[in-house]
């Protein structure tokens, strides 16, 4: 890592970092950058047309979108797709440069909607479908989240019956609580859903499944039987047509059941290669994993536009005299200016690279390079993770930069109206980030077991009370670690100087030994608990806590892991300096943040957690010269930072 008396800032290559931050897919993030900016007027029309006009100048763009091809590189090459997962997932992200009712409708349509008809369809559904769903002429939304029912989907309430007389599937609203509710493109501009519901096959149940329902005729009207309420005005995004559906004994042909993993034959027989009710509901929900993996990078993209502005007004503005000159100091040269500004920047890096592994993960699940079992199932808690903790940085970061630029980051030309009420929901859909959370803990504690599937919440506790603790979480690897780290400092890790904190095998360590400490004591709590008789269900809530606790600290340190690997990549020179030391302040800016928990559990002392304060204050003030190329390097169009009255128009000194 960075050397530790080093007090000069690396020059930086900006095209170089920004190529290294697009990663693979550079040609595609930089067509998708040139037509989000072509259409960055979409930024005003959100505040000056009228809901209903809005949706409809969303709906155009989205259409034009997947005219050009850029909204179907995930799909097959066949029906008019690019084949290529990996872009599929870079264009996304880099749609949340621009408006996000756009990136959010294009994730429904292409994302939601369509990634459910090709992941869990089948030929017949494809040649059906596909074609007319990529070019933009056939809208559809993703009907799974119920009123009464969210991050439960198992026991969604919502019913289709088969009549074996018709040989068609009836779907039901049965309860109050189970009209599907905050389903995007319902409201306006779906003809077709692909309808979450329980499927009852000669009165007996057989989990959720996934059929493709009409909602209206080609002339946009509401078919019968089917009745639509408008979810209406929202915090953010209301150029996406959010909607609530029921269903009142909607007739669908046996065929519209998306039979990938399982089907009904024409005489009512349920047939199914996966036994497991559980196992086949959580491989159907697996294969949809990516909706999360473009989630979380929409919220990095997101805190990248936010960053930008605020570092680039921070360069512009001045306030107070904090010398002998005659000006005023500019606010980045201020040291709580960088400290509010440059953990945050440091953070955005480490999730850029731990979204690209997470992403190159994805792409050799779909591609088939990547076919276990157990690598899908720690794919599917990786991307839990990393979507909580890219959403939820958008929510700190956006906030922070908004403060950051004073009365000028409230008012609406700036863009941080947009960003702040746009992203709030991040959190939430596609899985609140505290429910994920629990996901990341369970593969953990079970160590993505065999019947990992079949485990709920209770199931979990069951599991981990009865194992030896020892076979949850093996403690060498951490307390080898630790040994190689006292090599390194002269007085062991918990020494009183500032010896060796820029050193990488240290900061590993440290997120590594809080991971499999918390992870520890989780399970002895959990046996525990069960060992004294306690109801699991209590047990589990009485340490949700302790739950969310290991999941945050194993997805910490794998977001330091990604950063660390990116850095030791790049051969010796500037770009590696760079990285280096935008690095060591992710690391110690995240242990400097958690460092009660560290001296708690003896990892640091006093004297040293005070030389970790110091030392994240020296790398922001080292940061300072470079941080116009750090945020450079994102390569947000002029056109979608709008904000002219902050960081001055296109063509001004620090622009790009």
């Amino acid at each position: 890592m960075a050397q530790e008396n080093a007090d000069q800032a690396p020059n930086v290559d900006v095209e170089a970092l920004a190529l290294l931050l697009d990663g693979d897919h550079h040609r595609v993030r930089t067509e998708v950058r040139e037509t989000m900016a072509e259409y960055a007027s979409v930024l005003t029309d959100a505040e000056e047309m009228s809901r209903d006009d809005f949706r409809e100048r969303v709906r155009e763009v989205v259409v034009e979108i997947a005219r050009s091809g850029q909204a179907g590189y995930g799909f097959p090459e066949e029906y008019g797709g690019g084949g290529d997962i990996g872009a599929s997932i870079a264009a996304f992200e880099t749609l949340g440069f621009g408006d996000l009712s756009v990136m959010v409708k294009v994730g429904v349509q292409f994302g939601l909607f369509g990634g459910a008809i090709l992941q869990l369809g089948t030929k017949r559904h494809h040649d059906a479908y596909l074609a007319d769903l990529i070019k933009g002429e056939l809208l559809g939304c993703f009907a799974m989240t119920e009123t009464g029912h969210g991050s439960n989907v198992q026991h969604l309430g919502t019913v289709a019956t088969y009549d074996p007389a018709t040989s068609e599937f009836v779907i039901t609203t049965r309860e109050p609580d189970a009209s599907k509710d905050y389903i995007g493109n319902a409201a306006r501009h779906a003809r077709l859903a692909v309808v979450f519901a329980q499927l009852e096959v000669g009165g007996e149940r057989h989990g959720v499944h996934a059929l493709v329902v009409p909602l209206r005729d080609e002339g946009g009207q509401v078919v019968p039987s089917v009745r639509i309420e408008d979810d209406g005005l929202k915090m953010g995004l209301n150029g996406v047509d959010n909607g609530r559906i029921w269903f009142d004994g909607v007739r669908v042909p046996r065929e519209n059941l998306l039979n990938h993993f399982a089907d009904v034959t024409e005489d009512g027989e349920y047939t199914s290669d996966i036994e497991s009710p559980n196992r086949r509901f959580f491989t159907m929900l697996g294969t949809l994993v990516q909706g999360r993996v473009c989630v979380g990078g929409a919220g990095i993209a997101a805190s990248k536009v936010a960053l930008t502005i605020a570092i680039e007004y921070a360069l512009r503005r001045r306030q107070f005299e904090a010398t002998d000159e005659e000006q005023e100091e500019l606010l980045l040269d201020y040291g709580l200016h960088q400290r509010r500004l440059f953990p945050l920047l440091a953070r955005t890096y480490a999730l850029s690279f731990a979204q690209e592994v997470l992403a190159g993960q994805l792409h050799g699940v779909f591609s088939g390079t990547i076919s276990d079992e157990e690598s899908r199932r720690r794919l599917e808690s990786r991307a839990a993770g990393t979507k909580a903790f890219g959403t939820w940085h958008a929510t700190r970061t956006i906030q922070e930069c908004r403060e950051a630029c004073g009365g000028a980051g409230y008012l609406a030309e700036n863009r941080f109206t947009a960003l702040k009420a746009d992203t709030d929901v991040f959190a939430t859909f596609e899985g609140d980030n505290h429910v994920l959370l629990q996901l990341v803990a369970k593969g953990l504690l079970t160590d993505y077991a065999s019947d990992f599937e079949d485990l709920d919440q209770l199931g979990t506790v069951r599991f981990v009370a009865g194992l030896a603790v020892d076979t949850v979480l093996e403690r060498t690897r951490v307390r080898q670690l630790l040994e190689g780290v006292r090599d390194v400092l002269p007085g062991g890790d918990s020494d009183d100087t500032d010896a060796g904190l820029l050193n990488s095998d240290y900061h590993r360590a440290l997120y590594t030994f809080r991971e499999e400490h918390l992870l520890g004591a989780v399970a002895r709590r959990l046996k525990r608990g069960v060992d004294e008789g306690m109801n699991p269900g209590e047990v589990f809530s009485r340490v949700q806590d302790h739950v969310i606790a290991a999941a945050r600290a194993h997805v910490e340190r794998l977001v330091l892991e990604a950063f660390l690997d990116k850095v030791d990549e790049q051969p010796e020179g500037d770009l590696k300096d760079t990285l280096s030391l935008v690095c060591d302040l992710f690391a110690l800016s995240g242990i400097e943040a958690d460092r009660a928990w560290f001296i708690e559990h003896g990892r640091l002392t006093v004297q040293r957690s005070k030389a970790i304060t110091r030392e994240v204050g020296d790398l922001c003030r080292r940061v300072r010269p470079i941080a116009r190329d750090l945020v450079a390097a994102f390569d947000v169009p002029r056109e979608l930072l709008r904000a002219d009255a902050l960081i001055g128009p296109a063509g001004e000194a620090g622009a790009r």
